[in-house]
């Protein structure tokens, strides 16, 4: 049965034309900076902003009666954004860096998605726009580039109802999309202000506040020095970063019933505080087990359960702590912060409630036949489909991480190294050993940006774009 018709086509190729100008409007940005330091590297960012634009409107004028527009649009729309975002975004740094294109678009996909990982080999050398379109791209990836083109651009109404459900987002501040895009997009620019003023009273240069703030708020963590944070040798820097990592790692539900709450929300919050209880008893695990400094370890721990994958050591250092401490990095990229905030991976809240669904199933087999044990989080009763959902979810998440393991082992690469690597990637960490960089083979590149993307919108919608893709060209 093809379930993609001529009509599901061209509606995507409406609502594609606007993400697609917005897309476009974002790589102007960067302009700005590059007048700002006089570096005249202007004219890369216009092609690729003229060239999204332009097809953008294209599209939206030919495919301009479109049909009734559903959740698989949406979702094929919102996959095809974040590629179509990487793609231009390609085009840009390959014209002013000269890296290669494969190269560039891994960069693009990184900063975007808030992986992290740069193909660069000395970001130093990289002109301030370029520095600054990296940390931007991810600070707009934090939220979602859907989600603030839709913010901006698009009229609230179902269609942009499907968009915000299909990149991953759930829950809502407000009943309508539009009110809870507005509240969401408030509280993340409060904290980036007051981010930016911290960094710039610990003594930190105004360029280097907003593009940090950019990339801790948003759990990205690219870096614009070669040796991370550790650059700075500040221990008010390092305070300052993980309290922002925290934060952006927090449901945005919960930042907003704080004022309501006075602090209470948070506290009563689950996915909060078992981030917390993991966050401590990780750092006491890998601190007396390895002796390493303690602020390093607990601010490790605390990019690798955020997803923010920035360090205060190289990858190199970090390929060098013991076995124990790095598998139990690679659980806490794993599971990844709340659900409805800026985070990747698998996300909390799956975690418990699949946790809870085994030991109610254990709990099933010792009680008497009949009993019904119904699974609370939150006081909140969850739905047997929702349990289901997440152990499928944990399931797929895993078979693809094993499938990328399986072709970097092809290539040669060490299988515990790879590991952790395609678990940062698919996870949009950052944190890894040193194997994943400009070293990689073209192929593997690929892969790694297929990872990257899947793992940012959560797999099914970039399965169902890809469906589409092959009944499409099977005619």
């Amino acid at each position: 049965m093809k379930y993609i018709n001529r009509n599901d086509i061209l509606t995507v190729f409406g609502y594609s034309g606007q993400i697609m100008i917005g897309i476009g409007l974002m790589c102007l940005v960067p302009v700005i900076v590059d007048l700002i330091y006089f570096e005249f590297n202007f004219l890369g960012f216009l092609i690729a902003s003229l060239i999204s634009i332009a097809l953008g409107y294209t599209f939206n004028k030919l495919f301009k009666n479109r049909g009734k527009f559903k959740l698989k649009h949406a979702m094929m729309v919102s996959s095809f954004a974040w590629l179509w975002a990487s793609l231009i975004g390609g085009i840009a740094i390959t014209l002013i860096t000269h890296l290669s294109y494969i190269e560039s678009v891994f960069e693009n996909m990184s900063a975007l998605t808030g992986s992290g990982i740069t193909m660069f080999t000395d970001v130093e050398s990289l002109p301030f726009s370029v520095l600054f379109f990296r940390s931007f791209e991810q600070w707009v990836g934090g939220l979602g580039v859907v989600i603030m083109v839709i913010g901006v651009l698009t009229r609230p109404g179902t269609a942009s109802a499907k968009l915000y459900q299909s990149e991953a987002h759930e829950e809502r501040i407000k009943p309508s999309i539009k009110n809870t895009l507005k509240k969401t997009f408030n509280i993340y620019s409060i904290y980036t202000i007051a981010g930016i003023i911290a960094y710039l009273l610990a003594g930190m240069p105004i360029f280097d506040s907003i593009c940090l703030t950019f990339t801790s708020i948003s759990t990205g963590g690219m870096a614009i020095k070669n040796a991370n944070l550790e650059y700075y040798n500040n221990y008010i820097v390092y305070i300052i970063t993980m309290i922002l990592m925290i934060l952006g790692a927090t449901s945005f539900i919960v930042h907003y019933k704080i004022i309501k709450t006075r602090g209470k929300s948070i506290i009563k919050d689950l996915q909060f505080k078992v981030m917390i209880s993991i966050t401590i008893i990780a750092s006491i695990l890998i601190y007396f087990t390895s002796h390493i400094v303690p602020i390093e370890t607990i601010f490790t721990v605390i990019s690798a359960i955020t997803t923010t994958g920035a360090a205060i050591s190289t990858s190199k250092n970090l390929a060098l702590w013991p076995s124990f401490t790095v598998i139990v990095l690679m659980t806490l990229m794993l599971i990844g912060g709340s659900n409805g905030s800026t985070v990747g991976a698998i996300k909390l809240v799956r975690v418990i409630t699949f946790i809870k669904g085994v030991y109610r199933h254990i709990k099933e087999i010792l009680s008497p036949e009949g009993r019904v044990l119904p699974v609370k989080i939150s006081d909140q009763i969850i739905p047997e489909k929702g349990m289901v959902e997440s152990g499928m979810f944990i399931t797929l998440y895993l078979v693809f991480i094993l499938i990328s393991l399986s072709l970097f082992c092809l290539y040669g690469y060490d299988p515990f190294k790879s590991l952790f690597g395609i678990i940062s990637l698919q996870g949009n960490v950052g944190l890894e050993l040193g194997i994943i960089n400009h070293g990689l083979t073209p192929f593997l590149k690929v892969v790694s940006i297929f990872n990257m993307w899947i793992g940012r919108l959560e797999i099914y919608p970039v399965l169902i774009l890809l469906r589409a893709f092959f009944e499409v060209f099977r005619r």
